[in-house]
């Protein structure tokens, strides 16, 4: 048999769960790095903004009774600058183990680590649904063990790990609900309870991290369109009836998931207009982020003299007299005028930010070049692997391959345009992960095997 093509999974896991020592594993090395490492000995810079950066100033706020507000340098009213989930968890853990202390670093790292550690099982799922039981083994081994897949766990007080979590197990339950890689056909594998399910993990991403929101029309479409029937006699008119009944059950479940993610993010846009009158679904911040990523001397990622960190910094005072929400509104101003003024400049660093996602964020000029060059090798060379293995499960029709090509499309597409970080790319990274062991699980010399493979659509 061609080693591109997928094997029936063992029907000892046709549930497709995953060793729970492959969960405990990546948890407690995650926990000992944290511990044996000192990653929660968070450095007190600049009144330990380096503790959840904004998130963690949020979460200072909440507990001090100022609400949810002062992102950045002393009180400066109320803030939508970040989705409200994280600095919530961030505000309970203040609450028990006091604020900025070395206790509530660890508690949030180690919950960080349940969230990363709970993405494996999820890998595994969908690499055994999807290709075949070895690669659903390697790729959740390589998301347990890994460095590089822990390192926001581990040393980040900020919310890469939940919604990398939220997201693969978004992706799970899409394959759950289109039925894919089950041995025998399910007789309504999108029923109720999944689609509810499908509207809860997507309200909780919008309230996480607003970017993936651009994957979830085409992953609620691709859910909704059932696979093309298999030809034969036409349907009798009692079952074109019963086909049409269940068509509109199928719709209805899908208007009621609708209404249970704009469930979630009712009371948030809610706050939003009570607070600052004004229509803020989730973010106020798009246009200080753009003038900080695109305007005059900008070199494809944000630099930080543009945004009010520092005290008595004039972009600083600016935010504070002027208010978050006519602030931003300027920066956004002058970011459209500078834009359009410097066309090419803007298509360059467009260009460059692509490049930056997928090949790496330059550190700092004082770090070392061969560390440098390592990182950066060791960063795109999983790009690399991530995006052969997309294209040969293309080629060979591996069911949902272009669900996940879509993923690939749509989750970096904002900060190409916008500013871009190394940490943007992990949500894409269990994806990756199995991508990379497809490919090079294809590439071994096949086996003669009884097994037939299982059609792909």
């Amino acid at each position: 048999m061609p080693a591109s093509k997928t094997i029936p999974p063992d029907p000892a896991s046709k549930h497709f769960r995953a060793p729970w020592l492959i969960f405990w594993t990546a948890f407690i090395l995650r926990v000992l790095t944290i511990t044996l490492a000192h990653t929660y000995r968070i450095r007190p810079f600049q009144d330990h903004f380096q503790f959840g950066w904004e998130m963690g100033r949020i979460a200072r706020s909440l507990i001090g009774g100022y609400g949810y507000a002062d992102p950045f340098v002393g009180h400066t009213g109320p803030t939508a600058w970040v989705p409200p989930l994280y600095p919530l968890l961030m505000a309970a853990v203040f609450k028990l183990f006091g604020v900025y202390t070395a206790m509530s670093a660890w508690v949030l790292l180690t919950i960080n680590s349940v969230f990363s550690a709970a993405i494996a099982p999820a890998v595994y799922e969908i690499a055994a649904r999807c290709y075949n039981r070895t690669v659903a083994i390697w790729s959740a081994w390589l998301w347990a063990l890994y460095p590089a897949a822990m390192q926001y766990a581990v040393h980040w007080v900020w919310e890469m790990s939940l919604t990398t979590l939220l997201f693969t197990w978004t992706l799970m339950l899409a394959l759950r609900m289109r039925g894919i890689g089950e041995p025998a056909p399910e007789q309504n594998p999108a029923n109720t309870r999944r689609w509810l399910g499908f509207g809860v993990l997507w309200g909780l991403i919008s309230l996480s991290n607003a970017t993936l929101l651009l994957f979830l029309p085409i992953c609620g479409i691709w859910i909704f369109i059932a696979p093309p029937s298999e030809p034969g006699a036409p349907p009798s008119r009692s079952e074109a009836k019963l086909r049409w009944v269940s068509r509109s059950l199928h719709l209805a479940r899908a208007a009621v998931t609708g209404l249970l993610f704009f469930a979630f993010l009712f009371p948030w846009i809610w706050r939003n207009w009570t607070v600052f009158h004004a229509f803020i679904p989730i973010r106020s911040n798009l246009g200080a982020e753009m003038y900080a990523g695109s305007g005059p001397g900008s070199n494809g990622f944000a630099f930080i003299a543009t945004l009010p960190l520092v005290e008595r910094d004039p972009e600083t005072l600016a935010y504070k007299s002027l208010g978050e929400i006519a602030y931003v509104k300027q920066q956004g101003e002058k970011a459209k005028a500078y834009v359009a003024a410097h066309r090419w400049h803007y298509a360059r660093i467009s260009l460059k930010r692509f490049y930056f996602f997928w090949v790496g964020v330059p550190h700092p000029a004082e770090s070392s070049p061969w560390g440098e060059y390592f990182r950066e090798l060791n960063y795109c060379f999983l790009s690399i692997t991530g995006c052969l293995g997309l294209a040969l499960s293309l080629k060979n029709r591996v069911p949902a391959a272009g669900l996940f090509a879509w993923a690939f499309l749509l989750l970096p597409l904002t900060y190409y345009f916008i500013t871009v970080q190394a940490r943007f790319r992990h949500p894409l990274e269990p994806l990756i992960a199995i991508l990379t062991v497809y490919l090079f699980q294809s590439a071994r010399p096949s086996r003669p095997s009884s097994a037939s493979a299982r059609p792909t659509p």
